[in-house]
């Protein structure tokens, strides 16, 4: 018993042998599969990778507030278009039941005039004046200085030189109001759309910015437990507002991306475009190996080869080549987006494990419907036909 198990273990080593020295003699198909197969993984993965880092960016904000709970009006689609709520709203959210507290929140858009005379777009994020609830981790100064006259924090990202690189004590005007800066923050990811960020307290953003009537964007809530976070919900609604999590925060503002700028759409056919050319060029070029090889699995067909055992080695040749082909994609695409974030800070793509697993499956089926294609064409040779041409 164990002899005959040794004995099929050594053939099946056999015949995988004899399919990978068919497949490697072959250079020029070789090195042509693996080309198709590694620029759809590339390309696939660069798309993907690229997509998600501008969703997680776009949710800049609501990552680096940190807030377990945000009300907002119901009409809101993303963080950038904030509708204004009334004071009460603040108060009536302050005492509901399971809110340990409640903060106001300001988000906003501004022109900053540089000490050059330049102007520059910049977010200012209003923290509320008591708690400084959502606080960014200060690198120089200190935050206690957010309180002196027309103090300003800089976040030094990516944007961080369009603001001249400002450092403790530099200067800016603000719609006709001077502000100086008092402390420079680091925050977790940097934002969007290619503005830099400001934070001050909530009173000195709604009286230098000019805002409409209502000048709450957001209401950040600390339930007093997981367990009173839909009750939270619950009661928010009845007053005519939307309570959300921060995961649910995040969710909406890439649906909305996704879904309502067409961005959603464009990855998907690009995407789609990178499979297909992939499968386009691996199918093809192994149907033409398999038809350059057909005389050979004849013989092997001839000799009492089962014909299990010819699948096998077509199922193992797509499977080797279309793991090589994503590995290499893989490493392509990483080196890549690392050389472009050593040269670009604002570079947002991101290699996360879904974009990884998407190509991973697509490359699965590409070798599928390729193997596919070359096994139904093995399976109908005859030994005869082979030897008599």
């Amino acid at each position: 018993m164990w002899l005959c198990t040794s004995e099929k273990d050594q053939a099946v080593r056999g015949i995988l042998k004899l399919a990978y020295k068919l497949l490697v003699n072959d250079k020029a198909k070789f090195t042509a599969l693996l080309v198709g197969i590694t620029f759809a993984v590339f390309l696939m993965m660069f798309i993907t990778s690229m997509f998600i880092g501008v969703l997680s960016h776009a949710s800049a904000t609501v990552i680096n507030i940190g807030a377990p709970m945000w009300v907002m009006d119901p009409s809101v689609q993303a963080i950038t278009s904030s509708i204004g709520m009334p004071d009460y709203v603040l108060d009536a959210v302050r005492s509901l039941d399971g809110v340990e507290y409640a903060v106001p929140l300001y988000s906003g858009g501004a022109l900053v005039k540089l000490p050059d005379g330049t102007y520059q777009a910049a977010t200012v994020v209003g923290l509320d004046d008591t708690s400084l609830f959502g606080r960014p981790m200060l690198i120089e100064g200190k935050i206690e200085d957010i309180y002196a006259e027309n103090g300003f924090i800089v976040v030094a990202d990516a944007e961080y030189q369009k603001l001249e690189s400002p450092h403790v004590g530099s200067v800016f005007e603000l719609n006709d109001h001077r502000g100086v800066i008092v402390g420079v923050a680091k925050v977790t990811v940097s934002g969007l759309f290619g503005t830099p960020t400001l934070y001050t307290t909530y009173y000195r953003a709604v009286q230098y910015i000019p805002n409409p009537r209502y000048t709450i964007s957001y209401v950040l809530v600390q339930p007093k437990s997981p367990a009173d976070v839909q009750k939270i919900k619950q009661q928010v609604a009845a007053l005519g507002y939307l309570a959300v999590t921060k995961d649910e925060f995040i969710k909406k503002n890439a649906s909305y991306y996704v879904f309502q700028t067409g961005g959603g759409t464009n990855i998907l056919i690009m995407t789609l475009i990178s499979f297909i050319v992939g499968l386009s060029i691996s199918g093809q070029t192994f149907y033409t190996f398999i038809l350059e090889n057909l005389e050979r699995f004849g013989a092997l067909k001839a000799i009492g080869t089962k014909s299990s055992e010819l699948v096998g080695m077509i199922l193992f040749q797509a499977s080797f080549t279309a793991l090589t082909g994503y590995g290499l994609g893989v490493g392509l695409c990483t080196l890549l987006v690392y050389l472009a974030k050593l040269r670009l800070a604002s570079y947002a793509a991101m290699i996360t494990y879904p974009s990884l697993l998407l190509s991973f499956v697509m490359v699965v089926i590409i070798a599928g419907i390729s193997s596919y294609v070359g096994i139904r064409r093995v399976l109908q040779i005859e030994p005869f036909d082979i030897f008599r041409g």
